[in-house]
């Protein structure tokens, strides 16, 4: 069984939804969904579950404590594993103590245990019951949790339940408490920030025609309002509500008749935050950073003296040390964007929250994107051209189109809408072909079956090119969808895009196809996409071993599968092997960069150098160099590692053995399908003096991500970290570009032939 520190747990939780702030005194407890009885698509509002794939989390209506739902988290897989779900509080609460009870049923609980837990967040305090964990079949029973409150140090509270190993519980009628108090008892101290609800329904704001002269004064209070927000102390302390301040702040800005009224409206409401105290310890930018801070636009936008010297002077005494909206991740360095409340109950914000949305995102890429000057478009020039798309999004579709199309102009594939899209996804559709088709030789090529008993019906074989779709040519598509794909390079985003292009709300869609040099043309079904056996970029098989031998005496490792507790193997059983070929052209299950990399070097090997924000002065980014590979063949500390895009981990070694290194050839294989992790990974394997990376250029999406939440629930992920080799060349966009270049080829795929694996053996032949 994994043993897995609630601290990891937690850490994963918050990097996947950020931490929201709320604006309420107090949230109704039937609104927090304790009870799980707000059901929305199969699923309870508001709650969010993580851990391993192969357990599953649903809802149950025949087996409750009472109402009609409880939720169940259910393990009949092998390898015992665990699986949790969570729910963040929506505010941070003085008192002496903090209880969290509610009710459990199991059955068979084997190899790990049940329970409740609540951790308070960073490192405040935490239970998980782990020493009285629930085993077994047992009947619904009350459990609980008490904690000691220590509001100072708390930035967000999380409580749920989880399942360690095999089995199945259920959970249901869950309650917190403050020193007995219900959430939303009326005498209960909300810490921090100031009790405002003015908006919690809406701004009611009205804007005027969009003229050019309210642009520009709308993008210069989106570059004051985020400036103050990183900036100034007493707002970065958590003073004040900033989003409601705006909101605030913007019917009357919207009135203004002329260039002096504007400034002096900017001036009136930045000392309405009190006089900025002088800084003793602000530096300079330092000498050495990658990226500066860029306050250009003081001079840029034509400010008032009196306004441009304000603003230099928050600059120049800026807020030091903590902040209510951003920190660092521990260890990894990555933007943490915290207290970012995400008002999941605006589906469709209106015009004041929707400009909000833009401001929010646009100010953070401003001053904590490590690859801001990578992109293809100015981000100088970003907020302007948006501000009218944002405010005129007529509906929830469009504003989820405007601010998929904004998170595509940082050309990261990191980037995308990962939560929040319900739109985006009814228009795309839920029902896709039986078949997997991706581009290869620059054109849409059928490249497997998810289901091969559909082969028949679908017509299309495993190599046959489509050329057209209802009518259009797949090229025009393609060039349509451009700005709804973010990518960090064309490989990435023509990946991505072909997994849609055969996906559609109806039953049917018509392709004009080649096949055996004919041009045929065909009306294929479509099927829901629990029909299928689809996958997203590499096909698994749980049930293989993640090495083999091949013919010749050559050892195979594939990364999709890979555990833990085949490093060692791996080691005694490919020794005296003529050669090894390493397979990354998958996501890796488990960080293997140090375990594995240490393998194939003789000595300390730098690898890559790291960029990082510098909180003290946003918008500076300085190198920090990243760990060696060491010789010695290390063992990660047993913990829970992150199976999402863009994690590389922090493993420390828990014992290390004599080095034992390889002395014959390695060969890596990478493809557009070889991100983040992948191409960590990747990167570490080539510092061996050995290794030789043969394939295709990777996805050039590095660096360990950060999460962004949107107003409507909306979110979205960067690539948090600058991600260099160590004579400072970059990862990001470029990907990793293999030794030798060998693709796939039409032909190939019709005869089934790995071309890039045949590549291999012939190096290590050589």
């Amino acid at each position: 069984m994994k043993k897995i520190k609630l601290s990891i747990l937690v850490l994963f939780f918050t990097s996947l939804i950020g931490c929201s702030q709320t604006s309420k005194v107090r949230t109704e407890v039937q609104d927090l969904n304790f009870d799980f009885e707000q059901i929305e698509n199969g699923f309870p509002i508001k709650w969010v579950t993580f851990g391993s794939q192969d357990l599953k989390i649903y809802v149950d209506s025949i087996h409750t404590k009472s109402g009609k739902f409880s939720v169940i988290i259910e393990n009949t897989e092998s390898d015992p594993d665990f699986k949790a779900i969570a729910f963040k509080l929506p505010n941070n609460y003085n008192g002496k103590s903090i209880r969290l009870s509610g009710f459990i049923k199991t059955e068979n609980v084997t190899g790990g245990y049940a329970g409740l837990w609540m951790r308070m967040e960073p490192e405040v305090a935490s239970d998980d019951m782990h020493n009285r964990g629930i085993t077994g079949t047992t009947d619904w029973k009350e459990y609980e949790i008490t904690l000691p409150l220590s509001p100072q140090k708390t930035d967000r509270i999380v409580v749920g339940g989880y399942l360690r190993g095999k089995g199945k519980i259920w959970l249901d009628n869950l309650r917190v408490t403050i020193d007995g108090k219900d959430l939303d008892d009326k005498s209960l101290e909300i810490l921090k920030v100031e009790i405002d609800t003015e908006f919690d329904k809406g701004s009611n704001i009205a804007f005027p025609d969009l003229n050019s002269e309210t642009i520009n004064n709308l993008e210069l209070l989106g570059r004051v309002w985020g400036f103050l927000k990183y900036h100034h102390p007493k707002i970065a302390k958590g003073n004040y509500n900033w989003d409601y301040e705006l909101l605030r702040f913007l019917p009357k800005y919207l009135n203004i008749k002329n260039q002096q009224e504007r400034d002096n409206a900017l001036v009136n409401w930045i000392k309405k935050y009190g006089q900025i105290p002088s800084c003793k310890t602000c530096e300079p930018t330092a000498g050495n950073a990658v990226l500066k801070p860029d306050l250009s636009w003081f001079e840029k936008s034509n400010l008032s003296n009196n306004l441009k010297s304000l603003l230099t002077k928050i600059y120049n005494n800026r807020n030091q040390g903590e902040n209510q909206y951003i920190a660092l991740h521990r260890d990894i360095g990555n933007p943490d964007f915290k207290n970012e409340n995400p008002y999941y109950n605006m589906p469709h914000p209106d015009s004041g929250f929707r400009l909000l949305s833009l401001y929010r995102y646009w100010n953070m890429i401003e001053y904590f994107y490590p690859n801001k000057h990578l992109t293809d478009k100015k981000w100088d020039t970003v907020l302007k051209e948006y501000i009218p798309k944002f405010i005129n999004a007529k509906d929830e579709l469009e504003y989820e189109l405007a601010a998929l199309q904004v998170i595509g102009e940082i050309n990261d594939t990191h980037a995308n809408l990962w939560g929040g899209g319900d739109q985006l996804d009814k228009l795309r559709g839920n029902k896709f072909a039986p078949f997997k088709a991706e581009f290869v030789e620059n054109k849409l090529v059928v490249t497997d079956y998810f289901n091969p008993e559909l082969l028949d019906k679908a017509k299309l074989k495993i190599g046959d090119v489509i050329t057209h779709i209802d009518g259009k040519t797949v090229e025009s598509i393609v060039d349509s969808l451009r700005p709804y794909y973010p990518s960090s390079n064309e490989v990435s985003m023509l990946r991505d895009i072909s997994a849609d292009l055969l996906r559609s709300a109806k039953n049917t869609i018509n392709l004009k196809y080649l096949s055996n040099n004919r041009n045929q043309a065909h009306d294929i079904t479509l099927y829901d996409k629990e029909r299928l056996n689809i996958y997203h970029w590499s096909k698994e098989n749980k049930e293989d071993r993640s090495f083999k031998m091949l013919d010749g005496n050559i050892g195979y490792i594939t990364l999709a599968n890979i555990e833990r507790g085949d490093f060692a193997e791996i080691k005694k059983t490919f020794k005296d092997t003529k050669g090894i070929i390493i397979d990354i052209r998958n996501y890796p299950s488990t960080p293997s960069f140090f375990p594995l990399g240490a393998y194939f070097v003789s000595e300390p090997t730098a690898f890559v150098k790291i960029t990082q924000a510098n909180l003290n002065n946003p918008g500076e980014f300085t190198f920090r160099r990243g760990r060696d590979i060491k010789p010695d063949y290390n063992t990660p500390k047993t913990g829970y590692q992150r199976r999402i895009p863009g994690y590389f981990g922090n493993t420390q070694p828990d014992h290390n053995t004599p080095a034992n290194n390889y002395e014959g050839k390695l060969v890596v294989l990478i493809n557009e399908k070889s991100q983040s992790q992948a191409e960590f990974t990747a990167m570490a394997f080539r510092a061996s003096k050995t290794s030789t990376i043969i394939g295709s250029t990777t996805a050039g999406a590095d660096g360990d991500v950060s999460t962004i939440t949107l107003p409507g629930g909306l979110s979205t992920m960067i690539s948090g970290i600058g991600i260099y080799y160590p004579d400072g060349t970059e990862t990001q966009r470029v990907g990793i570009v293999p030794d030798v270049i060998i693709k796939p080829t039409i032909n190939g795929i019709k005869k089934g032939k790995d071309e890039v694996l045949e590549k291999a053996i012939e190096i290590i032949n050589q």
